[in-house]
């Protein structure tokens, strides 16, 4: 354990988020995610659900202000419109932790694509569909370096 460092960031993760640059982007899977055949180096975060892990990630790392977009979920297919519960969720969690982003929808295959120019996938064992965003990094700034 470390002091003012989430809890569910293992050595991997915590090294993962804090070597990215801004506008460097990192995906959260679900346990249906084809993590492995994307490209991106994959840190595994088995045992944690989707939400719990991009708690921890937001946490330390600030959104892109200077992006029209910074984070995107899957669309659901044949359904584009519909908004499942785990998205809900991952809206309200970019919104507390984050400020006032959306959580742009994205069709599977442009949400696959997007992923494969990730720096990182984060696998974890999020059951429920659709349980995937994309979070683009911002920017930290220095007076936010010791913020416990």
């Amino acid at each position: 354990m470390l002091k003012g460092i989430h809890p569910l960031l293992g050595p991997d993760l915590l090294h993962a988020i804090r070597t990215m640059g801004h506008g460097d982007e990192i995906v959260v899977g679900d346990a249906n995610f084809p993590a492995s055949s994307m490209g991106p180096k994959v840190v595994r975060a088995d045992g944690v659900d989707a939400l719990g892990i991009t708690e921890a990630i937001l946490a330390h790392m600030p959104l892109d202000t200077f992006a029209d977009e910074a984070a995107w979920r899957m669309e659901v297919v044949g359904d584009p419109a519909a908004e499942p519960e785990v998205c809900v969720e991952f809206q309200q969690l970019v919104h507390k932790l984050s400020g006032d982003f959306k959580v742009v929808p994205v069709e599977r295959f442009a949400f696959y694509e997007r992923a494969r120019k990730a720096v990182y996938i984060v696998a974890t064992t999020e059951f429920r569909l659709y349980g995937n965003i994309i979070l683009k990094k911002g920017v930290v700034h220095p007076e936010e370096l010791y913020r416990v």
